[in-house]
């Protein structure tokens, strides 16, 4: 029997019984910060790594916490199923949501919660859009966009808190690029996306509303800003993701507006949270490690191996559930038919086992296999353009600035699912022109 079955664990010195660690992994304030979490995960890694998981409030699962039993899970689909249960959410709130939706746990209807033969046929709708070969014809307006917010760093004049004036706006901007969307729609995409990841965090949820009702009503405004595009690209169909979306069949048939609303905002939110989660925690990543920072600064042919470190070390999506089928062995743990199963990506991409030196931040580390955008079938759709994103952006701003550091204390967003810094103040100093080698 582990400590944590026996109902102590000893954490970073102090004595922590089960209980208090299980409401910790599905606390938000948790994942609020760079520390907490992992020094909760390690334990878990090294005593109860298939740990039975009893928060008050929540219906219990598992949570997973090894690179390879996350592996293991997400490979075999017909075991584990994506749904009904998707993210952890307190029993009341997914009451209230199965209430409005005739029983579903979520509000939207994506490929997240679908399986098999449906959720294959679903993901082909955006698929070959984001095939490597067509996100590399949108290089050119990308490298745009991200010549377009280092100037912004520009006229900021040399300090800015940089999560809220740039690592927001220009993931966001490549979104409306893809989606064929014009600027002025961005301070109401902006909102939107904040608020949708929101729910969690007293800061972000509307006013008098429970994390239930709050979801309730930024789905309802994203889906009736959708429903307007998703009409008009019908009517007047463009080279862009929102008119292949809107105009898709599934086995002969059209999507439900559900579905294309759902979708849109599935890769509108994703797309943009997740991107702009992995640029804001890269940077203050490089400016916490300057030998490493030096060390790709001296050879940008390192930056694809310091961008899959950077999404290693930051992992936006903090977790997804998984469902078992049928009953299932996994390290000597009995996992029931119709159990849930919590895969922490964080945890995965710090295990000891799977990487070597995990908490040091190392640009060139190889292999890197971290599991940040998942594995298996429901492996993330926009992985290759994530890369492009910061790839670009970090190359850019490593032309443009000499020097940045940190001019206050880092904020993180309080959240389950996706999350990461909501604050990074810093100074730095451009150059006046950039290097002859970058023309």
């Amino acid at each position: 029997m582990s400590l944590l079955q026996a109902r102590t664990c000893g954490i970073g010195g102090r004595d922590l019984d089960s209980k208090a660690i299980d409401n910790q992994i599905v606390n938000p304030a948790t994942y609020a910060g760079n520390e907490a979490h992992h020094e909760v995960f390690a334990a878990l890694r090294r005593e109860d790594p298939v740990h039975w998981t009893e928060p008050n409030g929540f219906r219990p699962f598992w949570t997973i916490t090894k690179h390879a039993d996350v592996v293991e899970v997400e490979r075999q689909s017909e075991i584990f199923e994506n749904g009904p249960r998707l993210v952890a959410m307190a029993s009341e709130e997914e009451d209230k949501i199965r209430a409005v939706t005739g029983g579903r746990n979520t509000l939207q209807r994506t490929m997240l919660s679908m399986n098999g033969a449906e959720h294959t046929g679903n993901r082909g709708v955006a698929r070959e859009w984001f095939l490597p070969r067509n996100i590399a014809k949108l290089q050119e307006q990308v490298t745009e966009i991200a010549d377009m917010f280092i100037g912004r760093l520009d006229e900021l004049g040399g300090a800015c808190d940089f999560a809220r004036s740039v690592g927001v706006w220009y993931p966001l901007r490549v979104i409306m690029l893809i989606f064929g969307l014009p600027p002025e729609v961005e301070p109401t995409l902006h909102r939107l996306s904040r608020e949708i990841n929101g729910s969690q965090d007293p800061s972000l949820r509307r006013a008098n509303a429970t994390q239930a009702e709050h979801m309730m009503q930024v789905t309802g405004e994203f889906f009736e800003y959708f429903k307007k595009i998703a009409a008009d690209r019908r009517a007047h169909p463009r080279d862009d993701l929102a008119s292949v979306i809107a105009n898709a069949k599934v086995g002969g048939v059209p999507l439900e507006d559900n579905l294309v609303h759902s979708y849109y905002l599935n890769i509108c939110v994703a797309g943009h949270d997740s991107t702009s989660s992995a640029l804001n925690g890269g940077l203050l990543a490089f400016i916490q490690h300057p030998q490493e920072l030096a060390k790709l600064r001296a050879n940008l042919q390192l930056m694809p191996k310091a961008v899959e470190e950077v999404l290693r070390w930051t992992v936006p999506l903090k977790h997804f559930f998984r469902n078992a089928v049928r009953d299932y062995e996994l390290r000597g743990r009995k996992i029931r038919r119709g159990d849930s199963l919590l895969m922490s990506y964080p945890s995965a991409c710090r295990d000891e086992d799977a990487f070597g030196d995990p908490f040091n931040f190392r640009i060139d580390r190889t292999p890197n296999s971290h599991l940040t955008f998942g594995h298996g079938p429901h492996i993330c759709l926009g992985q290759v353009l994530a890369r492009q994103e910061l790839n670009i952006f970090y190359t850019k701003l490593l032309q443009r600035v000499e020097h940045m550091e940190l001019a206050g204390e880092p904020a993180y967003q309080r959240s389950l699912t996706f999350g990461g810094l909501s604050s990074l103040p810093i100074t730095y100093r451009m150059l006046r022109k950039a290097p002859e080698a970058a023309a």
